[in-house]
């Protein structure tokens, strides 16, 4: 017995690494119709909810909410992160959730837990996914009822029979001190399970931990035997059960939480794919609409399931590349998540150009095929999704537009390579510079191991170290060009939030930081707020009674005037004293949230105590910049809508008291008439100094407001209201139709109360952060002010140097002159801080400008070759030898066609022309080199050029020739000859006649 056990046990093992094939495994049933997967997904949330009392709550967002450490949401509990680490606001909604339930969209592609390259190999892994759960916050429930539970919707709602499900628990780990978790097991021998299926494993397969720190503890898997008893039992997860007990500290010891919790996930699609019978999820009604539309769309033989080598082609593995690749697109950009250039938008650009390939390279799609699978994503997910079904025409636009810009990169691309390929010697190494600038780091987006791959199909190998250089120049530079990231700081980790909490501390009140008003001269009074020190913390987060000597220090405090960095509102910064000593000053940071409490980073010059009373400060200054771009932010999002739209939605946002940034979801970049009308509707309410209504509501009232603006965040009920104009009770009041017409938003950031101190606003920058994301960058008041101006004076440049350019250039230097002023201006308007509707109308003028202007002075060049070179050969027309110098002003003088004494009185034959001006830069060098002497012949006699000693302020060329008749000067299939004589200017020979001149 203990070695079948043990022999089970290794096949458990081998069955958590790695997911077998499904294949030619027994399905649990085939009498009855299959369970659609709506229906599955329906049954586990009324289950919970009306079996068990849990609330049902909607899927979080794939796009991560304040968590940087994650590139999508790749698991259910990814939302409720601030309940386990003990930082939820306590007057949100998420505070009071005590057992709740969901199913939630995941991606697990790029970062840490990735399965995109596996995708299509096999028959089950996926990038998206769909993650069944139940929690139980704060020991609302524990081991006992969890696993109760699971198995009665296993068992009884499922109906999946008892003895084809095996359970693992937690084995113990004695380097952590950790022993085995017997309670679990217990739990599940009380249930009926066998003990040969009951199985302990260690910490790599029983023990989950949220990251290298945070909340942890053990878990118990429920697994599926797919062999039903024919052979050796062949084990696939269903379902995990988290019991977060530990907490992993920075040094990696284990520390008990002060609340448990109970975090469960159980994948949708292996779920279906047990109860409909199936051998892989890809042939569940998940899926199998979506291989149909693609066998009608591409015309390919139909899915039949292959993998590996029984998969000639790889059509069965492009069907589920694209199948699955098709839903994680629609998803995510349903969500928020475009395909771009860094982060989660280029894993996604990466995931869609991998469908691409396969659709194209494998399936023989056609163009736009892509796009035309969204509708049956959104057929299949639409009603468990809303967002799905409100986003399918942005979607399928994107995806659609993505592809086939792609598809015209990768010809390209192709052009590029093969012209490079055509410059390289025999042993050269392809150019980084060049594969960097085709890569998705660069401009024509083609993946760097399509470019490898497409080299080493010629034989070339790749400048690797070279690639590895601008990777790390182009992360230096991203680095400079990001917006300022403060560090984290002090912060209340949850071993200091549950102390306060058990000793029953309330949260910091911060009402106080909307106090203030506005006196008649138009200046905002700011009162001070007197508070208690209730707690003082080291920068090592240790708490302490005292403090001083200069030191950094956490102060919790019982109430405070200070706005903690939230919304994207920067945080206040400022001072404190002590009360009755007002001569010593404490500064003040910045401040920040933690699960209510508000911790001041503050610097003690002198002792502070717990128990002290201190006077509070904050920067007026400082905090009324960000009053103005938080009131103006919110005139932005409106005038946005009012200009593109009211489907235009925020993104993101942030400001701090220089200026402000605003992520705006656009369906094209912004024209430059656009940008000027949303400045335009801003300056208008500005102009109105229309009154600010603040006021705080129960959340549900704000739940069916038409135009009320809310991000994707947790908001606190009550909730904080912001209207402009109108006030909140009027435009809360869904009849008024008010928020279709002011803005109005939910917010708990500090406002003006009156538009009018805004002073001005000026959108400065534009970007696009991603496909469909622009990203606006704004300054108001003063600044704002002095952008017109600047912007205003570059105008005025460029319709001078317009005058002067249509006025026309006598003389090649003056036509330069012009042709740098033109460079110049463009430079300037390129980095002026100025309107950015008019820094693009000023490009587009330069643009045509410079173009002008360099006509003009080829034009001017070629006249005074055309003419110089007339001269020359008109004074030497008797001579045996030419001797005399040219002036080269003008950079460049192509000698054309000349003639000699048999030519016939020193004039240009009919039918022949002057050579045309050249560039310096556009001339071949000369056998001899720079500067050297060159000639040129016809059969045995030579035209020597050399350069001789220059007249003051010229460049000089010494011509001289034999004593025969010269039909010119040529250099046939070698281009013009080119000398480079004193001063650094060039002479050009050149010609069009039947001469047979070449370079010796």
């Amino acid at each position: 017995m203990a070695a079948s056990v043990a022999a089970a046990a290794g096949r458990l093992r081998r069955a958590i690494r790695r997911s077998p094939s499904w294949r030619g495994l027994r399905a649990l049933s085939s009498e009855a119709p299959p369970i659609q997967a709506a229906a599955v997904r329906d049954a586990f949330l009324s289950f919970f909810r009306d079996r068990h009392g849990h609330r049902l709550v909607p899927s979080a967002s794939v796009r991560p909410r304040g968590d940087p450490s994650l590139l999508f949401v790749n698991a259910g509990m990814n939302q409720f992160k601030p309940i386990f680490l003990g930082t939820v606001d306590p007057r949100s909604e998420m505070a009071g959730f005590r057992r709740v339930a969901n199913s939630q969209k995941c991606v697990r592609a790029g970062g840490r837990h990735s399965d995109l390259e596996d995708v299509g190999r096999d028959l089950s892994h996926h990038t998206f996914f769909e993650m069944l759960g139940n929690w139980a916050f704060g020991g609302e429930y524990f081991k006992e009822e969890a696993c109760s539970m699971a198995w009665e919707l296993l068992t009884q709602v499922y109906g999946i029979p008892e003895d084809r499900l095996w359970v693992s628990y937690f084995g113990g780990d004695p380097k952590a001190g950790l022993g085995p978790d017997l309670e679990s097991r217990d739990i599940w021998l009380s249930l009926g399970v066998p003990a040969s299926r009951v199985l302990s494993f260690g910490p790599e397969e029983n023990f989950w931990e949220m990251g290298d720190t945070g909340p942890c503890g053990p878990c118990t898997e429920i697994h599926y035997d797919l062999a039903g008893g024919a052979g050796a039992p062949q084990l696939v997860e269903l379902w995990n059960l988290v019991f977060m007990q530990h907490n992993r500290e920075a040094d990696g010891s284990l520390q008990p939480l002060p609340q448990r919790h109970v975090d469960t996930g159980m994948g949708l699609e292996r779920l279906v794919a047990v109860l409909q019978g199936r051998l892989s999820t890809y042939d569940t009604d998940l899926f199998s609409p979506l291989l149909d539309a693609i066998h009608q769309g591409c015309g390919a033989p139909p899915y039949s399931g292959r993998i590996g080598a029984a998969d000639e082609g790889r059509t069965d593995t492009a069907y589920r590349v694209v199948a699955d690749h098709i839903r994680t697109l629609s998803v995510c950009i349903a969500d928020g998540v475009s395909p771009g250039m860094s982060g989660a938008p280029l894993v996604l650009r990466r995931i869609l150009r991998r469908a691409v390939r396969f659709s194209t390279e494998v399936l023989r799609a056609p163009p736009g095929f892509l796009g035309s699978l969204v509708p049956v994503v959104v057929e299949t997910l639409g009603d468990a999704y809303p967002e799905l079904r409100r986003s399918s025409a942005q979607i399928a636009s994107l995806v659609s537009e993505d592809e086939a810009a792609f598809l015209a990169s990768l010809q390209r691309g192709r052009r590029v390579i093969e012209r490079t390929l055509k410059r390289l010697g025999p042993s050269d190494v392809f150019p980084a510079e060049v594969a960097w600038s085709l890569s998705l780091s660069g401009n024509l987006g083609l993946p760097l191991d399509l470019v490898e791959l497409m080299l080493e199909e010629k034989g070339v190998p790749l400048d690797t170290a070279g690639l590895e250089r601008l990777a790390q120049e182009e992360a230096q530079h991203r680095a400079l060009q990001a917006e300022p990231v403060q560090e984290q700081g002090l912060r209340l980790n949850v071993h200091a939030l549950g102390e306060l909490q058990r000793r029953g501390v309330p949260p910091t009140d911060d009402s106080p930081k909307y106090s203030y008003s506005l006196q008649p001269g138009g200046s905002y009074k700011f009162g001070t707020c007197e508070a208690q020190v209730l707690q003082l913390y080291t920068e090592d987060g240790t708490a302490v009674a005292s403090i001083g000597d200069g030191q950094h220090c956490g102060l919790l405090l019982d109430k405070t005037n200070f706005y903690a960095e939230q919304g994207g509102q920067a945080s206040d910064r400022g001072y404190l004293v002590l009360v009755g000593q007002q001569d010593v000053l404490f500064p003040v940071a910045r401040a920040q949230v933690c699960g209510g409490f508000i911790l001041h980073e503050v610097v003690a010059p002198e002792r502070l105590r717990v128990g002290d009373q201190v006077q509070l400060h904050v920067d007026e200054a400082w905090r009324l910049s960000c009053m103005e771009k938080h009131t103006a932010i919110h005139l932005l999002n409106w005038a946005l809508r009012q200009v593109l739209g009211p489907g235009t939605e925020q993104r993101g946002s942030h400001l701090n008291p220089e200026r402000l940034r605003f992520d705006v979801a656009t369906q094209a970049p912004l024209t430059p008439e656009q940008l000027r009308a949303v400045e335009v509707t801003v300056q208008k309410a500005v102009g109105r100094d229309e009154a600010v209504y603040m006021e705080e509501v129960a959340l549900a009232r704000t739940a069916h407001v038409p135009g009320l603006r809310s991000l994707d965040e947790v908001y606190p009920d009550p909730v904080r209201v912001v209207s402009v104009g109108v006030p909140v009770a009027h435009a809360l009041d869904p009849a008024s139709q008010a928020a279709l017409h002011t803005s109005v938003e939910l917010c708990c950031g500090t406002h003006l109360l009156r538009t009018g101190a805004i002073g001005d606003l000026v959108i400065i920058g534009e970007r696009q952060l991603v496909k469909g994301i622009t990203r606006l960058l704004a300054v108001n008041g003063e600044q704002a002010q002095q952008a017109r101006e600047v912007g205003q004076r570059l105008a005025q440049e460029v319709e001078a140097a317009a005058a002067r350019l249509s006025q026309g250039s006598r003389h090649v230097a003056e036509a330069h002159r012009l042709s740098k002023d033109m460079g110049r201006l463009t430079d300037a308007v390129d980095t002026a801080t100025m309107p950015q509707w008019q820094r693009r109308e000023l490009q587009a003028t330069l643009k045509a400008l410079q173009r002008r202007a360099n006509t003009a002075v080829r034009k001017l060049e070629m006249g005074q070759a055309a003419q110089k070179t007339q001269e020359l050969l008109q004074r030497h027309m008797e001579g045996p030898l030419i001797v005399d110098t040219v002036s080269t002003e003008s950079l460049s003088v192509s000698v054309g066609r000349g003639v000699g004494p048999g030519c016939g009185e020193g004039k240009v034959p009919a039918g022949r022309k002057l050579g045309a001006a050249r560039s310096p830069s556009a001339l071949p060098r000369t056998d001899a080199g720079e500067g050297g002497p060159a000639a040129v012949h016809a059969g045995a006699r030579h035209v020597r050029a050399s350069p001789q000693p220059p007249a003051p302020g010229e460049g000089a060329v010494r011509l001289s020739g034999g004593p025969e008749c010269h039909t010119g000067l040529h250099s046939r299939g070698l281009g013009a000859g080119r000398v480079q004589p004193h001063g650094g200017q060039s002479l050009g020979l050149s010609s069009g006649g039947p001469g047979h001149w070449k370079h010796c």
